[in-house]
This record gives C-alpha cells, structure tokens and sequence, in this order.
C-alpha cells in the first residue's frame, strides 16, 4: 500500500484528504513522465493520455485539474467526459494511448472521490510508477538519476491540449454489443445504474439487443450516486424484479467496474455465485483454461464446495481486482473476480466490467435455456457477517497482537465449521471483520468478539 494510493487509485474524501492540488500534481507528473520516457526512445511526439469521470459533483474539479497538470506538462488530453471504468481501461488498451485515469471512488458515497490509474495495456498502473508520483507529491522525486524539486513546463507549441473524446465511449458500446451471443428479444431486464457511469451506458446496449429494459437510479444529479442504490443496495431491485415479473436484473456500482445479479424471483445473485455459473459454462464448453477460477480471501465457503462437486480448481488472492487480474495474467487463467461483483474475462477486457458481466450471464441463461435462480442452485451460500470497523491506524488495529489472540482463539472455536478474516481496507480508513460459519447466530457472536476488542484497544474513530 502506497503513502497516497490503496488497491484502487488514490482515493478519500474531496478536497479533505484528496485535493485538487494533488490531482494537478498527478497530471503534472503523468504528463512530463511519459513524455520523457517517449522523447528518450527518439519520439518527440506528445503522449496521449484518455481520460473519464463519474457523476460526483467533485469529478469535474478534479477534471479539469488533472487535464491542466496534464497539458502543462506538454501531454494530450483525451476528454472521454461521464464514462465506466472499463471503458476507460478499454480505450486505453486498444488505441494506443500512453495510460488511461478513471476519475472516481467507485462504490463510495458521493462526497468521497478517486483518481485510478491506467496504463497502456488497459491494466491499473504498475507500482514503480505510482511510487514516483508519490515522490513527486511529497517533493522527493528521483527518477532517471537525477532528484526533481519541480518538472518543468511545456512552452509554446509543446503545451498540451485537450480533444473531445466523447466517440470513444461509443466506440466501447460498440464493443459491447459486438459481444452479444445471442438476441434478448423477448427478455424483460431490471437495470439498476447507482446514478452512476452506466445511466448512459447500460440501457442502450441492452436495447440494442433486444432486451425490454427497465431502468432505476439513471438520473444522476452530483450527490445521489450510490445513494441507497447499485451493487450496494439490491433491494430497489429486487423489488422492480418482483413487481415487473423480470427475468433478471442487474445492479452497478458507481464506475459499472462490478455487477450483481437478481434472479426472476428475487433473491440476491454474488459476484461467488457468478463466478460459478459462468465456471461452470466455460467448463462444459473446454473453454475454462487452465481449469481453474481465481476468487480472492473473501469469496464464501459455499463456492468452494460446489467448484469441488463439479471438478473445477480455485486459487486465491488478496482482496482487489488487481491481484486478480495479476494472477491471471501469471498463470493463464480465463476467469476470476471477487464476492462484490468485480468479474473479470481475461478473453474480454483486463479489468471487471459490470455492464459484460451482465452480458455475458444473459448468455448462459439463453444458451442453457433455463433461469437464473436454477443456474446458482448448486451453490449453497455460508452465512457471513461482515462488521466495516473505522480506524485511526488500519496496520495498527489489524496487527494488535490482542486483536490477533482474539481472532486465533475464535478460529479454534469455529474449527471446520467456519472462518474468520480480519483485514484492512485497500481503499477506506477501516478494517473489515469477516466471520463464515454454519449459522448467522455463529457469524454474529465472534465479529463482535472480535469488534469489541478492536475498539477496547482504542483504535477506533471517536
């Protein structure tokens, strides 16, 4: 974990703990960077960098203030404007550009925002370069040998300027209904966009192929995204599923980088349960290479066990999309993702996508021509309880040897019938208290043990 950035960019409250300085640093530092690196390998041409926002009121602060470092620095700006993630991501991969930034905090709530990097594979950006960002933040950069107080600015005709972009995010819809296996004519789809990215992105990919959609949470005004909404919040979903008699629903988070699922009769679909339908799919297709899912330390008992009934290996990350990915670049793997709903098809796109996600569960319910609800069946969930502790010192109140006694004489009390994760979060001041066991009344009674020892510790926020 970097001084500024977490697993997901640099994320915190706007203007607080993110400011607009520090963005105008980000741009400033991105912009001379690869413009060194290009005039180095004998190109003086400008680099290219793409660029999108969610619907945060901040967003367009930050906006401009990393297209003004940008372009100060002598890079071109590529304004994809309200735009996902993985468009962003896709963009970047596939035109050439010298990295991406993805303005948002995702899930968070509207007053939070984030700068996620991007580099020129469409992957989040490698960890020697967010270092040196950082370094150029705190004033300490050192970098082609030499130590760097200030950059210099681009003069005259090598000062950057910004191009309209906005054909790029239609050029990524494009793609996306190009993915499209079979016709939804004749399929009734809840889409519940958080007031997020998706509200201009979702409905016309499914309309173009077919689907009659109904649309919840499109109407983005600067302080509502997530607000009791998306992936966070199934029940407004859940219930236009049970009202409109849907077929299947889908719900976004704020950059559309995850997606979960409502089934036709309701019932909440996890992005565990995903990863076994689509598995499962792949497998009986030989198209499941390597044979093995990726899931991170968070995905539930529940999917290990029917992974095992229908042969399908499983390795584990660290909590994040990121490591993820990074697994499966390493060993080849076509699948992975995490419990929240980051889902990612290597074949596809390098990081989650919520909007294919959708696409590509609407393809196993057509192709196996039966519902969502018998798709997951197999998969028996765990109860787990997850306790979002907010802390003073993260590596403090996880380390705790106390805290850690706690978790270690639980364990041994829950044995075979459960587990315990405590750790920090990669992109909030918190700490997260997982128990899975056999019943709910189990899960509640040791996160609590161990939450009461967090905070008798006095490490949490008062």
């Amino acid at each position: 974990m970097g001084r500024y950035f977490g697993t997901d960019g640099f994320r915190g409250e706007a203007n607080a703990t993110l400011t607009a300085d520090h963005a105008y640093k980000v741009g400033r530092f991105l912009g001379w960077y690869f413009g060194e690196l290009k005039r180095r390998n004998g190109d003086d041409s400008a680099p290219r960098v793409v660029i999108g926002k969610d619907t945060r009121r901040s967003s367009y602060m930050f906006e401009y203030t990393l297209i003004a470092g940008l372009t100060a620095s002598g890079a071109d700006a590529y304004m994809m404007h309200v735009t996902t993630t993985p468009s962003v991501a896709y963009l970047a991969r596939v035109d050439e550009f010298d990295c991406g930034i993805m303005i948002s905090a995702s899930h968070n709530p509207y007053y939070d925002n984030g700068i996620k990097l991007i580099n020129s594979h469409g992957e989040k950006m490698e960890e020697d370069t967010i270092s040196l960002i950082e370094d150029y933040i705190d004033g300490k950069l050192v970098v082609f040998g030499e130590s760097y107080s200030e950059l210099p600015y681009a003069r005259r005709e090598k000062i950057g300027r910004t191009v309209d972009f906005a054909s790029g995010r239609n050029r990524y819809i494009g793609y996306l209904i190009s993915l499209g296996m079979y016709s939804f004519r004749g399929m009734k789809v809840g889409l519940d966009c958080a007031n997020g990215c998706s509200w201009n992105i979702a409905k016309s990919v499914f309309e173009a192929l077919g689907a009659t959609t109904y649309v919840i949470n499109a109407e983005p005004d600067g302080f509502n995204i997530n607000e009791n909404a998306g992936s966070t919040h199934l029940e407004s979903l859940q219930k236009l599923v049970k009202e409109k008699k849907l077929d299947v629903g889908f719900a976004y988070d704020g950059d559309a980088d995850r997606c979960l699922c409502v089934d036709e009769k309701g019932n909440a679909v996890t992005g565990d349960q995903i990863l076994y339908v689509y598995g499962l799919y792949m497998k009986d297709r030989d198209k499941l290479v390597t044979n093995t899912v990726v899931t991170t330390v968070m995905s539930n008992l529940g999917l290990y066990k029917a992974f095992d009934a229908v042969g399908i290996n499983y390795a584990q990350t660290a909590v994040g999309d990121k490591y993820v990915h990074e697994y499966m670049a390493q060993h080849g793997c076509r699948l992975g993702g995490e419990q929240s709903g980051h889902i990612i098809f290597s074949k596809y796109a390098t990081t989650g996508d919520g909007i294919l996600t959708s696409l590509k569960i609407m393809e196993v319910i057509l192709a196996k021509k039966t519902t969502l609800s018998k798709l997951t069946e197999p998969v028996k969930i765990f109860p787990q309880v997850l306790l979002n502790i907010r802390v003073n010192d993260k590596e403090a109140a996880q380390n705790d040897a106390d805290v850690v006694a706690a978790v270690k004489i639980a364990e041994e009390k829950l044995g075979s019938r459960g587990r315990i994760l405590v750790r920090a979060s990669g992109t909030e001041p918190l700490v997260r208290v997982m128990v899975e066991a056999e019943s709910e009344k189990l899960c509640k009674t040791y996160s609590k043990e161990i939450a009461e020892v967090i905070r008798k510790k006095g490490h949490t926020v008062k």
